[in-house]
Protein backbone atom coordinates (compact mmCIF):
# COMPACT_ATOMS: atom_id res chain seq x y z
CA UNK A 1 0.00 0.00 0.00
CA UNK A 2 1.37 3.54 -0.54
CA UNK A 3 3.22 5.08 2.59
CA UNK A 4 2.73 8.79 3.06
CA UNK A 5 6.13 11.15 3.11
CA UNK A 6 8.75 10.85 4.92
CA UNK A 7 8.75 12.55 8.15
CA UNK A 8 11.55 15.03 7.02
CA UNK A 9 9.69 15.99 4.19
CA UNK A 10 5.94 16.00 4.62
CA UNK A 11 6.48 18.90 7.30
CA UNK A 12 8.35 20.78 5.20
CA UNK A 13 6.13 20.71 1.97
CA UNK A 14 3.03 21.75 4.26
CA UNK A 15 5.31 24.91 6.38
CA UNK A 16 6.21 25.85 2.23
CA UNK A 17 2.75 25.74 1.15
CA UNK A 18 1.06 27.73 4.24
CA UNK A 19 4.47 30.56 3.82
CA UNK A 20 3.52 30.72 0.14
CA UNK A 21 -0.22 31.04 0.40
CA UNK A 22 0.42 33.60 3.20
CA UNK A 23 2.99 35.17 0.72
CA UNK A 24 0.62 35.58 -2.61
CA UNK A 25 -2.22 36.94 -0.31
CA UNK A 26 -0.24 40.40 0.29
CA UNK A 27 1.14 40.49 -3.27
CA UNK A 28 -1.27 43.95 -3.75
CA UNK A 29 1.57 45.51 -0.91
CA UNK A 30 4.81 44.57 -3.11
CA UNK A 31 6.16 47.19 -5.31
CA UNK A 32 7.21 46.71 -8.55
CA UNK A 33 11.26 45.64 -7.04
CA UNK A 34 9.47 43.63 -5.03
CA UNK A 35 7.28 41.84 -7.51
CA UNK A 36 10.68 41.30 -9.73
CA UNK A 37 12.23 39.52 -6.94
CA UNK A 38 9.55 37.12 -5.71
CA UNK A 39 9.26 35.95 -8.90
CA UNK A 40 13.06 35.62 -9.53
CA UNK A 41 13.21 33.99 -5.38
CA UNK A 42 10.32 31.47 -7.07
CA UNK A 43 12.04 30.67 -9.73
CA UNK A 44 15.19 29.53 -8.27
CA UNK A 45 12.91 27.32 -5.40
CA UNK A 46 11.23 25.47 -8.63
CA UNK A 47 14.27 24.70 -9.80
CA UNK A 48 15.55 23.42 -6.73
CA UNK A 49 11.98 21.20 -6.46
CA UNK A 50 12.65 19.64 -10.01
CA UNK A 51 16.16 18.75 -8.83
CA UNK A 52 14.81 17.42 -5.20
CA UNK A 53 12.07 15.31 -7.77
CA UNK A 54 15.21 13.95 -9.79
CA UNK A 55 17.01 12.51 -6.19
CA UNK A 56 13.63 10.82 -5.17
CA UNK A 57 13.12 9.72 -8.74
CA UNK A 58 16.43 7.59 -8.45
CA UNK A 59 15.83 6.23 -5.41
CA UNK A 60 12.30 5.08 -6.34
CA UNK A 61 14.21 3.69 -8.92
CA UNK A 62 16.45 2.29 -7.67
CA UNK A 63 14.22 0.27 -4.71
CA UNK A 64 11.47 -1.22 -7.65
CA UNK A 65 14.37 -2.21 -9.54
CA UNK A 66 15.84 -3.98 -6.13
CA UNK A 67 12.37 -5.34 -5.84
CA UNK A 68 12.01 -6.80 -9.32
CA UNK A 69 15.12 -8.44 -9.28
CA UNK A 70 14.31 -10.08 -6.04
CA UNK A 71 11.14 -11.74 -7.16
CA UNK A 72 12.95 -13.12 -10.10
CA UNK A 73 12.38 -11.03 -13.13
CA UNK A 74 14.85 -11.72 -16.17
CA UNK A 75 17.75 -8.76 -16.43
CA UNK A 76 15.79 -7.68 -20.04
CA UNK A 77 12.28 -7.13 -17.39
CA UNK A 78 14.14 -5.19 -14.92
CA UNK A 79 13.33 -1.45 -14.44
CA UNK A 80 9.82 -2.10 -16.84
CA UNK A 81 7.33 0.05 -16.15
CA UNK A 82 9.24 2.38 -13.78
CA UNK A 83 9.18 5.21 -15.88
CA UNK A 84 5.07 5.06 -16.22
CA UNK A 85 5.02 4.71 -12.30
CA UNK A 86 6.90 8.22 -12.02
CA UNK A 87 4.59 9.67 -14.43
CA UNK A 88 1.73 8.64 -12.39
CA UNK A 89 3.25 10.61 -9.79
CA UNK A 90 3.91 13.74 -11.36
CA UNK A 91 0.88 13.51 -13.86
CA UNK A 92 2.20 13.57 -16.75
CA UNK A 93 2.49 11.32 -19.74
CA UNK A 94 4.58 7.77 -19.25
CA UNK A 95 6.68 9.41 -22.30
CA UNK A 96 7.58 12.51 -20.15
CA UNK A 97 7.98 10.14 -16.98
CA UNK A 98 10.13 7.69 -18.60
CA UNK A 99 12.32 11.05 -19.48
CA UNK A 100 12.04 12.14 -16.09
CA UNK A 101 13.63 8.86 -14.80
CA UNK A 102 16.15 8.69 -17.51
CA UNK A 103 17.85 12.43 -16.19
CA UNK A 104 17.32 11.31 -12.87
CA UNK A 105 20.19 8.32 -13.22
CA UNK A 106 22.32 10.20 -15.87
CA UNK A 107 22.86 13.57 -14.16
CA UNK A 108 23.64 13.13 -10.35
CA UNK A 109 26.05 10.14 -11.52
CA UNK A 110 27.83 11.45 -14.93
CA UNK A 111 27.13 15.26 -14.72
CA UNK A 112 28.35 16.12 -11.52
CA UNK A 113 28.85 19.82 -12.24
CA UNK A 114 25.69 20.17 -14.21
CA UNK A 115 23.45 18.17 -11.17
CA UNK A 116 25.52 20.59 -8.11
CA UNK A 117 24.28 23.80 -10.61
CA UNK A 118 20.87 22.62 -10.76
CA UNK A 119 20.33 21.63 -6.99
CA UNK A 120 21.69 24.89 -6.47
CA UNK A 121 18.91 26.89 -8.60
CA UNK A 122 21.34 27.90 -11.37
CA UNK A 123 19.66 25.83 -14.24
CA UNK A 124 16.35 24.42 -15.08
CA UNK A 125 15.38 20.55 -15.42
CA UNK A 126 15.59 21.25 -19.15
CA UNK A 127 18.93 22.70 -18.86
CA UNK A 128 20.21 19.62 -17.28
CA UNK A 129 18.71 17.77 -20.30
CA UNK A 130 20.18 19.27 -23.15
CA UNK A 131 23.33 18.81 -21.81
CA UNK A 132 22.54 15.21 -21.15
CA UNK A 133 21.00 14.95 -24.49
CA UNK A 134 24.25 16.70 -26.55
CA UNK A 135 26.65 14.24 -24.42
CA UNK A 136 25.11 11.24 -25.20
CA UNK A 137 27.09 9.94 -27.38
CA UNK A 138 30.35 10.64 -25.55
CA UNK A 139 32.19 7.83 -23.48
CA UNK A 140 31.88 8.75 -20.28
CA UNK A 141 35.27 10.31 -19.53
CA UNK A 142 34.36 12.88 -22.16
CA UNK A 143 31.20 13.61 -21.23
CA UNK A 144 32.40 14.66 -16.96
CA UNK A 145 35.18 16.73 -19.81
CA UNK A 146 32.28 18.41 -21.16
CA UNK A 147 30.44 18.96 -18.24
CA UNK A 148 33.26 20.86 -16.26
CA UNK A 149 34.37 22.82 -19.18
CA UNK A 150 29.94 24.20 -19.64
CA UNK A 151 29.03 23.84 -16.08
CA UNK A 152 31.97 24.06 -13.49
CA UNK A 153 31.19 27.88 -13.37
CA UNK A 154 27.80 28.20 -12.36
CA UNK A 155 27.14 31.67 -12.69
CA UNK A 156 28.43 31.39 -16.50
CA UNK A 157 26.36 28.86 -16.71
CA UNK A 158 22.92 30.80 -15.95
CA UNK A 159 23.93 33.35 -18.04
CA UNK A 160 23.85 31.65 -21.18
CA UNK A 161 20.70 31.34 -23.80
CA UNK A 162 19.44 28.06 -24.91
CA UNK A 163 21.36 28.88 -28.03
CA UNK A 164 24.44 29.45 -26.62
CA UNK A 165 24.30 26.82 -24.40
CA UNK A 166 24.03 23.99 -27.62
CA UNK A 167 26.92 26.02 -29.39
CA UNK A 168 29.13 25.09 -26.64
CA UNK A 169 28.31 21.77 -26.17
CA UNK A 170 28.59 20.73 -29.72
CA UNK A 171 31.93 22.90 -29.74
CA UNK A 172 33.51 20.57 -26.86
CA UNK A 173 31.74 17.30 -27.63
CA UNK A 174 33.18 17.91 -31.44
CA UNK A 175 36.77 18.91 -29.64
CA UNK A 176 36.85 16.10 -27.64
CA UNK A 177 35.43 13.01 -29.93
CA UNK A 178 34.59 13.97 -33.18
CA UNK A 179 34.52 9.97 -34.12
CA UNK A 180 31.62 9.76 -32.05
CA UNK A 181 29.66 13.10 -32.62
CA UNK A 182 30.31 11.70 -36.83
CA UNK A 183 28.67 8.82 -35.69
CA UNK A 184 25.46 10.55 -33.92
CA UNK A 185 24.42 12.70 -36.71
CA UNK A 186 24.19 9.48 -38.57
CA UNK A 187 22.28 7.80 -36.42
CA UNK A 188 19.90 11.05 -36.54
CA UNK A 189 19.82 10.50 -39.83
CA UNK A 190 18.04 7.79 -39.38
CA UNK A 191 15.67 8.37 -37.20
CA UNK A 192 14.09 10.90 -40.00
CA UNK A 193 10.39 11.04 -39.64
CA UNK A 194 6.89 12.85 -40.35
CA UNK A 195 4.63 13.50 -37.26
CA UNK A 196 1.03 15.08 -37.18
CA UNK A 197 -0.18 17.09 -34.54
CA UNK A 198 -3.23 18.56 -33.28
CA UNK A 199 -3.23 22.55 -33.82
CA UNK A 200 -5.36 25.63 -32.59
CA UNK A 201 -8.86 25.98 -34.51
CA UNK A 202 -8.77 22.46 -36.19
CA UNK A 203 -5.51 23.33 -37.74
CA UNK A 204 -2.79 20.86 -37.45
CA UNK A 205 1.08 20.93 -37.53
CA UNK A 206 2.93 18.70 -39.86
CA UNK A 207 6.45 18.31 -38.74
CA UNK A 208 9.30 16.55 -40.94
CA UNK A 209 12.32 16.14 -39.28
CA UNK A 210 15.33 15.80 -41.90
CA UNK A 211 18.69 15.72 -42.35
CA UNK A 212 19.77 19.31 -42.41
CA UNK A 213 20.69 19.18 -45.98
CA UNK A 214 17.43 18.20 -46.98
CA UNK A 215 15.21 20.47 -44.51
CA UNK A 216 16.98 23.35 -45.70
CA UNK A 217 16.66 22.18 -49.59
CA UNK A 218 12.73 21.90 -49.40
CA UNK A 219 12.56 25.23 -47.29
CA UNK A 220 14.09 26.74 -49.77
CA UNK A 221 12.40 25.32 -52.95
CA UNK A 222 8.89 26.50 -51.18
CA UNK A 223 10.32 30.41 -50.06
CA UNK A 224 11.02 31.03 -53.95
CA UNK A 225 8.29 29.37 -55.22
CA UNK A 226 6.49 31.90 -52.74
CA UNK A 227 8.67 34.36 -53.82
CA UNK A 228 7.79 34.25 -57.59
CA UNK A 229 3.99 33.90 -56.78
CA UNK A 230 3.67 36.70 -55.03
CA UNK A 231 5.88 38.78 -57.46
CA UNK A 232 3.18 37.84 -60.85
CA UNK A 233 0.45 39.31 -57.81
CA UNK A 234 -0.64 35.75 -56.21
CA UNK A 235 -2.51 37.85 -53.06
CA UNK A 236 -1.83 35.08 -51.24
CA UNK A 237 0.47 35.84 -48.02
CA UNK A 238 3.66 34.03 -48.27
CA UNK A 239 3.27 31.73 -45.86
CA UNK A 240 0.08 30.10 -47.61
CA UNK A 241 1.31 29.93 -50.66
CA UNK A 242 4.36 28.11 -49.48
CA UNK A 243 1.61 25.48 -47.27
CA UNK A 244 -0.03 25.38 -50.41
CA UNK A 245 2.65 24.74 -52.41
CA UNK A 246 3.76 21.98 -50.23
CA UNK A 247 0.09 20.28 -49.95
CA UNK A 248 0.11 20.34 -53.97
CA UNK A 249 3.57 18.72 -54.16
CA UNK A 250 2.94 15.66 -52.16
CA UNK A 251 -0.97 15.39 -53.27
CA UNK A 252 -0.78 16.13 -56.93
CA UNK A 253 2.95 14.13 -57.96
CA UNK A 254 1.24 11.45 -59.85
CA UNK A 255 -0.87 13.59 -61.79
CA UNK A 256 1.73 15.31 -62.74
CA UNK A 257 4.70 12.93 -63.62
CA UNK A 258 1.66 10.89 -65.60
CA UNK A 259 1.27 14.84 -67.57
CA UNK A 260 4.88 15.00 -68.37
CA UNK A 261 5.59 11.30 -69.16
CA UNK A 262 2.68 11.61 -71.94
CA UNK A 263 4.24 14.72 -73.31
CA UNK A 264 7.17 13.41 -73.41
CA UNK A 265 6.61 9.87 -75.29
CA UNK A 266 3.24 11.22 -76.68
CA UNK A 267 1.60 7.99 -75.35
CA UNK A 268 -0.48 7.06 -72.82
CA UNK A 269 1.04 6.71 -69.26
CA UNK A 270 1.30 3.16 -67.61
CA UNK A 271 -1.83 2.96 -65.68
CA UNK A 272 -0.63 2.80 -61.80
CA UNK A 273 -3.45 2.24 -59.40
CA UNK A 274 -4.44 4.98 -57.05
CA UNK A 275 -3.54 4.26 -53.73
CA UNK A 276 -6.93 4.82 -51.21
CA UNK A 277 -7.00 6.89 -48.09
CA UNK A 278 -8.74 6.39 -45.52
CA UNK A 279 -10.17 9.02 -43.17
CA UNK A 280 -12.30 7.95 -40.35
CA UNK A 281 -14.86 10.33 -39.46
CA UNK A 282 -17.08 9.78 -35.92
CA UNK A 283 -20.16 11.76 -35.06
CA UNK A 284 -23.42 11.64 -33.86
CA UNK A 285 -26.84 11.74 -35.64
CA UNK A 286 -28.00 15.28 -34.14
CA UNK A 287 -24.68 16.48 -35.12
CA UNK A 288 -25.17 15.23 -38.52
CA UNK A 289 -28.95 15.90 -39.37
CA UNK A 290 -30.12 17.83 -36.68
CA UNK A 291 -27.40 21.27 -35.90
CA UNK A 292 -26.18 19.52 -33.07
CA UNK A 293 -22.94 21.29 -31.86
CA UNK A 294 -21.43 17.57 -30.90
CA UNK A 295 -17.62 17.56 -31.80
CA UNK A 296 -16.98 14.96 -34.35
CA UNK A 297 -14.04 12.63 -34.08
CA UNK A 298 -11.26 12.42 -37.20
CA UNK A 299 -9.12 9.43 -36.72
CA UNK A 300 -5.28 10.77 -36.29
CA UNK A 301 -6.14 13.92 -35.67
CA UNK A 302 -8.84 14.33 -32.37
CA UNK A 303 -12.09 16.49 -31.86
CA UNK A 304 -13.36 18.90 -34.49
CA UNK A 305 -16.18 20.87 -35.09
CA UNK A 306 -19.36 19.58 -36.15
CA UNK A 307 -19.35 21.92 -38.66
CA UNK A 308 -16.25 21.35 -40.03
CA UNK A 309 -17.16 17.68 -39.61
CA UNK A 310 -20.35 18.36 -42.18
CA UNK A 311 -18.69 20.23 -44.38
CA UNK A 312 -16.13 17.02 -44.97
CA UNK A 313 -18.97 14.55 -45.42
CA UNK A 314 -20.92 17.13 -47.79
CA UNK A 315 -17.59 17.45 -49.47
CA UNK A 316 -16.86 13.60 -49.84
CA UNK A 317 -20.60 13.20 -51.44
CA UNK A 318 -19.92 15.86 -54.10
CA UNK A 319 -16.03 14.89 -54.68
CA UNK A 320 -14.95 11.45 -56.16
CA UNK A 321 -14.87 10.02 -52.95
CA UNK A 322 -16.48 6.49 -51.62
CA UNK A 323 -17.91 6.78 -48.34
CA UNK A 324 -19.62 3.33 -46.06
CA UNK A 325 -21.03 4.43 -43.18
CA UNK A 326 -21.11 2.25 -39.87
CA UNK A 327 -23.83 2.76 -37.23
CA UNK A 328 -22.49 2.36 -33.69
CA UNK A 329 -24.52 3.37 -30.59
CA UNK A 330 -23.51 5.46 -27.65
CA UNK A 331 -24.46 4.94 -23.89
CA UNK A 332 -27.77 7.64 -22.70
CA UNK A 333 -26.12 8.22 -19.63
CA UNK A 334 -22.40 8.91 -20.19
CA UNK A 335 -22.36 9.47 -24.12
CA UNK A 336 -19.42 6.62 -24.55
CA UNK A 337 -19.76 4.46 -27.23
CA UNK A 338 -21.29 1.14 -26.09
CA UNK A 339 -19.79 -2.32 -25.91
CA UNK A 340 -19.55 -5.42 -28.54
CA UNK A 341 -18.40 -8.69 -28.08
CA UNK A 342 -16.26 -11.38 -29.98
CA UNK A 343 -15.49 -15.12 -29.15
CA UNK A 344 -11.46 -14.57 -30.23
CA UNK A 345 -8.32 -14.61 -28.65
CA UNK A 346 -7.19 -11.37 -29.96
CA UNK A 347 -9.10 -8.28 -30.76
CA UNK A 348 -9.68 -8.10 -34.37
CA UNK A 349 -11.73 -6.74 -37.64
CA UNK A 350 -14.94 -4.50 -36.74
CA UNK A 351 -14.23 -5.12 -32.10
CA UNK A 352 -10.67 -3.57 -32.63
CA UNK A 353 -11.88 -0.77 -35.31
CA UNK A 354 -14.70 0.10 -32.09
CA UNK A 355 -11.78 0.41 -29.44
CA UNK A 356 -10.02 2.30 -31.21
CA UNK A 357 -12.62 4.71 -32.19
CA UNK A 358 -13.87 4.43 -28.16
CA UNK A 359 -11.03 5.53 -26.95
CA UNK A 360 -9.00 7.21 -29.39
CA UNK A 361 -5.56 8.03 -27.82
CA UNK A 362 -3.91 5.48 -25.41
CA UNK A 363 -6.25 5.08 -22.06
CA UNK A 364 -3.37 5.71 -19.66
CA UNK A 365 -3.81 8.73 -17.80
CA UNK A 366 -2.24 11.74 -19.02
CA UNK A 367 -0.76 9.52 -22.35
CA UNK A 368 -1.97 11.30 -25.29
CA UNK A 369 -0.19 9.15 -27.54
CA UNK A 370 -1.67 6.61 -30.97
CA UNK A 371 -3.44 3.39 -29.94
CA UNK A 372 -0.46 0.88 -30.95
CA UNK A 373 -1.94 -2.33 -29.30
CA UNK A 374 -5.59 -3.33 -27.96
CA UNK A 375 -4.94 -5.72 -25.34
CA UNK A 376 -7.12 -7.04 -22.66
CA UNK A 377 -7.50 -5.25 -19.40
CA UNK A 378 -7.55 -8.07 -17.48
CA UNK A 379 -5.33 -10.59 -18.93
CA UNK A 380 -7.05 -13.46 -21.30
CA UNK A 381 -5.21 -16.09 -19.33
CA UNK A 382 -6.66 -15.16 -15.83
CA UNK A 383 -10.32 -15.31 -17.44
CA UNK A 384 -10.39 -12.05 -18.96
CA UNK A 385 -12.85 -11.72 -22.25
CA UNK A 386 -12.24 -10.22 -25.27
CA UNK A 387 -15.19 -7.52 -25.28
CA UNK A 388 -14.50 -4.16 -25.65
CA UNK A 389 -15.76 -3.76 -22.02
CA UNK A 390 -11.96 -5.67 -21.17
CA UNK A 391 -10.42 -4.21 -24.26
CA UNK A 392 -8.14 -1.46 -23.89
CA UNK A 393 -6.07 0.57 -26.60
CA UNK A 394 -2.72 1.81 -25.71
CA UNK A 395 0.81 2.40 -27.01
CA UNK A 396 2.92 0.22 -27.36
CA UNK A 397 5.24 1.36 -24.37
CA UNK A 398 1.74 1.53 -21.82
CA UNK A 399 1.09 -1.95 -23.22
CA UNK A 400 4.41 -3.41 -22.17
CA UNK A 401 4.45 -1.23 -18.87
CA UNK A 402 1.24 -2.86 -17.30
CA UNK A 403 3.04 -6.44 -17.73
CA UNK A 404 5.92 -5.15 -15.32
CA UNK A 405 5.74 -6.84 -11.72
CA UNK A 406 3.00 -5.83 -9.45
CA UNK A 407 1.01 -4.35 -12.09
CA UNK A 408 -2.81 -5.28 -12.11
CA UNK A 409 -5.83 -3.88 -13.87
CA UNK A 410 -9.32 -3.98 -13.72
CA UNK A 411 -12.18 -3.74 -16.05
CA UNK A 412 -15.46 -1.63 -13.77
CA UNK A 413 -18.68 -1.89 -14.46
CA UNK A 414 -18.89 1.76 -15.11
CA UNK A 415 -16.70 1.13 -17.73
CA UNK A 416 -13.55 2.58 -16.41
CA UNK A 417 -10.09 0.65 -16.08
CA UNK A 418 -8.79 0.85 -12.63
CA UNK A 419 -4.78 0.35 -12.23
CA UNK A 420 -2.89 -0.45 -8.86
CA UNK A 421 0.81 0.38 -9.73
CA UNK A 422 3.86 -1.96 -8.18
CA UNK A 423 3.64 0.88 -4.99
CA UNK A 424 0.28 0.53 -4.06
CA UNK A 425 -0.99 3.52 -6.03
CA UNK A 426 -4.15 3.28 -8.10
CA UNK A 427 -5.24 5.58 -11.37
CA UNK A 428 -8.37 5.16 -13.26
CA UNK A 429 -9.17 6.19 -16.48
CA UNK A 430 -12.48 6.09 -19.25
CA UNK A 431 -13.00 6.77 -22.61
CA UNK A 432 -14.33 10.08 -23.81
CA UNK A 433 -17.66 10.60 -24.58
CA UNK A 434 -18.65 11.12 -28.23
CA UNK A 435 -22.41 12.53 -28.07
CA UNK A 436 -23.68 15.17 -25.97
CA UNK A 437 -26.51 13.58 -23.79
CA UNK A 438 -29.85 15.07 -24.16
CA UNK A 439 -33.27 13.57 -22.74
CA UNK A 440 -33.94 10.87 -25.07
CA UNK A 441 -35.22 7.54 -24.75
CA UNK A 442 -33.24 5.89 -27.46
CA UNK A 443 -29.20 5.68 -27.43
CA UNK A 444 -27.76 8.26 -29.14
CA UNK A 445 -26.66 6.91 -32.55
CA UNK A 446 -23.51 7.55 -33.77
CA UNK A 447 -22.31 7.44 -37.54
CA UNK A 448 -18.67 6.09 -37.99
CA UNK A 449 -17.68 7.67 -41.73
CA UNK A 450 -14.69 5.75 -43.94
CA UNK A 451 -14.18 8.16 -46.61
CA UNK A 452 -11.60 6.98 -49.30
CA UNK A 453 -10.00 9.72 -51.59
Amino acid sequence: MPTSAPPPLAPAVAALRAELQAATGAIDAYDDAALVDAISELETLGRMVSAAQAALTSRLAELLAEQQAAAGARPEEIGRGIGNVVAAARRESPHRGRRHLGLARIVPTELPHTWAAWQGGRVDEWTATVIARETACLPLEHRRAVDEAVAEDPEALERLSPRQLLARLRSEAERLDPAACVARRRLAEGERRVTLRPAPDSMTWLTALLPVKDGVAVYATLTKEADISRAAGDSRTRGQVMADGLVAAVRERPAREHREYADETGGDPPTVPRQPVELGLVMSDAALFGGADDDAHLEGFGPIPAELAREIVCGALTDEEELSIRRLYASPTTGELMSMDSRRRTFRGSLARFIRLRDRTCRTPWCDAPVRHIDHVEDHAGGGTTSAANGAGLCEACNYAKTALRWRARAERDGSVTTTLPTGHTTSSRPPPVATITRRRLPPLVIDYILTG
